[in-house]
């Protein structure tokens, strides 16, 4: 060819075939190590959407009149289908994707931590940290030290100015941060296979040990006592199920928003079990695995180095710190079954790192998940309601103090839309979520901070943690996030917020929950990631491992753990009710009786276990807690208190003062403990006859009327 210098050929196309013989196939064990490492998202992820399906289809079958058990095969059913759907296009969008090409320089290790102190990594102003630092020590130690004898006369104003000054001057720090430190070089981090095996391990274990820990729960008569209703009725309560056969008015305290209790009953339905078990024995150890798996991955994602560590103390503060009602410790395993433990325990946390990952990658997926968690929650607990406007607010003013108003405007309409909105429903069609009931108290600022941060050197920690924690989390969205949390929560700290609130809205029952939108557990976790300024990596390890068994001692040497009877625990050596067990017996002889109509007079206790034992039993007075509903001062309130103090033997009141009670009651059976002689004698005097008779230990006579 003249005129041609050089002729450029190009190489023939491989065939398609070709092509996809030429790609490396992963090896059976990489395989493994990917399905692993995945294994905590897909799991906590999947299972998100799985009661928020089943809380949508829950909330519909209002509509239609749907048993339970209708509602659960079709939960069941379409859960299935939708699942078999999004495999198939996970794996057609899997093999149309072109294979990545792997980095021979990439380490091995993906989970890479942020740079150290001087080691070419970003750090934030010397003068300005040591004031916001020296804040929040002064808040922390003053805040633990408010609740102990040590600090009798400490103004809370001290530890709440200080808290608010912290606060504020961390968040004008790691707002300077995330204008200085560009997107790339804060990546989010990628699990391995061995730190994800770690965590379900760790799962695995907690929900095994959920089978032997049992604590006795006085609100377990209306939690479980409601599936226990369902298993045997295949109805959902609306109106009261506690005090009369779904006739009275339901408590305006609960509303019929939450699905968890239904499932559970509808589940023990299908299965053809006790509606107890479901909840004891096939849900709360699915819940603790989720709830942990939740806890590693928002501790993972926010750890800026050492996240299995850090995970491995907010476990350990979760184990080790209970004994009060309030404590995070006591809202996990032992009472993880009810909606409230699991919202505290899973759903926070899954929401921060689900706003987290959408503030970042702004995907679809991401907003979608935000929402069905919000649904999630909604079916958990109404008190969702309340403390997710409060999370996703603290969130969203994060996000706009760096300019990013569109995205906090989605995660909020996302997160905020069904938990608002069902409550507003449910106020508008049934009259129900009312605040003012059994649970109608208010705790101000100190005492809010000391029933769930504790006091005395647990509640320096959890200072420490609180208003520390931002500045040693991941730079940009997670610093930026936690920051925000912080800050909101002491605002809400400082003297008279609450009570502002409380007037203002009349939602002082779940005031007391406001440290639930902090990811605590995480924030005390992330106090072991230190960065100690030292070029050797081995003197920053050691410093990390140090603080983190300093933590764990002071838990321990300091605070009630999870197991002890101070927390109201028992540990049994095989698996068990949450029920003690003599009453659990008590209450089951009872039930097999020859009864005749009429309600129950027993023990309160017995009272109270026995509704969870079965809903065909029904009793004088389930709780008395529960009468704030019905006007104490009213004679339905009245005659129940009189007897059931009688036949717990607190008081020997006249003959004809139980005879009156006990005919406007409609009593028909009288149940007592041998001991209680005043009322085993009146008995027949009231035209009862002695039908049947328990031996020791826990002997207790029956009569029946004549």
């Amino acid at each position: 060819m003249p005129n041609v210098d050089y002729v450029a050929v190009a190489p023939p196309r491989p065939a398609a075939a070709d092509a996809t013989t030429d790609r490396p196939r992963p090896t059976r064990p990489a395989r493994l190590r990917s399905l692993i490492a995945v294994a905590p998202a897909v799991l906590t992820d999947a299972g998100v959407l799985a009661f928020a399906l089943w809380t949508v289809l829950y909330h519909a079958a209002f509509l239609f009149g749907l048993a339970p058990s209708m509602t659960f095969t079709i939960w069941l059913v379409g859960g299935v289908l939708l699942g078999g759907l999004a495999l198939v296009l996970r794996l057609r969008r899997r093999g149309a994707a072109p294979p990545a090409a792997a980095d021979p320089g990439a380490p091995a290790d993906a989970n890479v931590g942020e740079p150290a102190a001087g080691a070419g990594g970003l750090a934030y102003p010397r003068r300005w940290l040591a004031v916001v630092l020296a804040a929040a020590t002064v808040a922390a130690v003053t805040a633990g030290l408010a609740g102990v004898p040590t600090g009798d006369g400490l103004s809370w104003w001290v530890p709440a100015t200080a808290g608010a000054v912290a606060a504020v001057g961390g968040m004008l720090l790691i707002r300077r941060m995330w204008s200085a430190t560009p997107p790339a070089s804060a990546p989010a981090p990628v699990p391995t296979a061995l730190q994800s095996g770690y965590a379900l391990v760790v799962s695995v274990l907690v929900g095994i040990s959920s089978f032997y820990i049992a604590r006795n729960t006085p609100d377990d008569v209306y939690y479980v006592g409601k599936s226990v209703w369902v298993a045997e009725r295949d109805i959902v309560p609306l109106n009261d199920f506690l005090f009369t056969e779904n006739a009275a008015p339901a408590m305006g305290s609960q509303p019929p928003t939450p699905s968890v209790e239904v499932f559970a009953g509808a589940l023990g339905r299908v299965l053809g079990i006790h509606g107890a078990s479901a909840t004891w024995y096939v849900l709360l150890p699915i819940f603790a695995v989720i709830a942990i798996l939740a806890l590693w991955r928002l501790t993972h994602r926010w750890a800026p180095r050492r996240p299995v560590l850090a995970f491995t103390v907010a476990v350990a503060f979760l184990y080790l710190v209970a004994g009060g009602d309030a404590a995070l410790g006591t809202f996990h395993l032992p009472r993880l079954y009810e909606g409230k433990g699991m919202f505290v325990s899973a759903a926070i946390p899954l929401m921060w790192l689900y706003l987290t990952n959408w503030f970042d990658s702004r995907s679809r997926w991401g907003l979608l998940l935000i929402a069905a968690l919000s649904v999630a929650a909604t079916g958990l607990t109404t008190t969702s309601a309340i403390i997710l406007p409060m999370l996703v607010g603290a969130a969203a003013f994060a996000m706009l103090l760096v300019g990013r108003w569109k995205e906090a405007l989605l995660a909020g309409v996302a997160a905020l839309a069904y938990p608002v909105g069902s409550v507003l429903v449910s106020q508008l069609l049934a009259g129900a979520g009312s605040a003012t009931g059994a649970d109608d108290a208010f705790y101000d600022a100190e005492y809010t901070y000391r029933r769930t941060l504790m006091v005395g050197v647990v509640g320096v920690v959890c200072g420490l943690a609180l208003w520390c924690g931002p500045l040693l989390a991941r730079r940009r969205t997670p610093a930026l996030l936690a920051a925000g949390g912080t800050l909101a929560l002491s605002v809400l700290l400082v003297p008279g917020v609450l009570e502002v609130l409380s007037a203002a809205s009349g939602i002082s029952v779940v005031l007391w929950r406001v440290p639930w939108l902090l990811a605590l557990p995480t924030l005390v976790g992330l106090l072991c990631t230190v960065d100690v300024p030292s070029p050797v990596a081995a003197l920053r390890r050691v410093a990390g491992v140090a603080v983190a068994a300093a933590m764990a001692a002071s838990f321990a040497l300091f605070a009630t753990p999870m197991w002890s009877p101070q927390s109201w625990v028992q540990v049994h050596d095989r698996p068990t009710w949450k029920l003690p067990q003599q009453r659990q017996g008590i209450a089951f002889w009872i039930k097999e009786q020859d009864r005749p109509d009429g309600l129950l007079l027993a023990p309160s206790v017995i009272m109270r276990t026995s509704l969870i034992v079965t809903s065909r039993v029904r009793v004088v007075l389930p709780r008395d807690f529960y009468l704030v509903e019905y006007d104490l001062n009213s004679q339905f309130a009245k005659d129940r208190l009189l007897l059931a103090k009688f036949a717990d033997g607190a008081i020997q009141p006249s003959r004809a003062e139980v005879a009156a009670a006990i005919d406007r009651v409609g009593v028909g059976t009288i149940c007592v403990y041998d001991g209680n002689r005043y009322a085993r004698d009146m008995a027949p005097e009231l035209g009862f006859e002695q039908f049947a008779q328990r031996p020791a230990p826990g002997a207790v006579t029956c009569f029946r009327r004549g």
